[in-house]
């Protein structure tokens, strides 16, 4: 726990100060405390592509909201943002791969995967976030399960998922959750708005 304060973070301060203005930005969107799947993705899409981004939203605060109570706390969003940001290739793969797993079972299937590359097709679309995909969402969703499913029993365990997307850039391109693909936008301190220096 005492690393936490020595790790680095994107705009050059310390990890403390980003979990400030995380817990800031939160209590001032969300001041009790938690935030629902509405309030998330009103933020979500505010800060991408607008409600082409909704699908996706949904899927990512099934994914934040850990103990499935419906609702997403600060705790359960800042070691998310943190992990996503700081962590390790396999830690977001795992975090990647509860995003793909819908129904929490331990596997994704071509259904599941589907769906939430549609969702991921249609938000890139709408923002130009990236060059255009020559695959279709079902032609990428067919060509990951043929690279991943080494079993071939047409599901993809966790194992399978973390293991083939570190062996293969274009599956972990594909699979990894990309924070840089949603704005923040910091709320303007107060002597900034009043046109004064702080």
């Amino acid at each position: 726990m005492g690393q936490a304060a020595n790790m680095p973070c994107r705009g050059g301060g310390s990890y403390v100060t980003e979990l400030y203005h995380w817990y800031r930005t939160f209590i001032n969107e969300c001041p009790s405390g938690l935030i629902t799947l509405h309030e998330f993705q009103r933020h979500f899409c505010n800060g991408t592509v607008g409600w082409e981004s909704a699908e996706y939203a949904e899927q990512i605060f099934r994914t934040l909201d850990n103990n499935g109570d419906g609702v997403v706390d600060f705790r359960e969003y800042v070691m998310a943002i943190s992990m996503l940001i700081e962590g390790s290739a396999v830690e977001k793969l795992r975090w990647s791969f509860k995003l793909y797993d819908k129904d929490g079972d331990g596997a994704i299937t071509r259904e599941e995967m589907l769906e939430i590359t549609q969702a991921v097709y249609k938000m890139n679309v709408a923002a130009a976030l990236t060059k255009p995909n020559p695959l279709t969402a079902e032609e990428c969703t067919n060509r990951i399960f043929m690279r991943l499913d080494k079993d071939n029993n047409a599901i993809i365990s966790l194992e399978e998922f973390t293991e083939g997307a570190l062996n293969d850039d274009w599956i972990r391109e594909m699979l990894e959750c990309d924070p840089s693909t949603v704005k923040v936008e910091r709320p303007l301190r107060r002597d900034t708005a009043l046109g004064t220096r702080g």
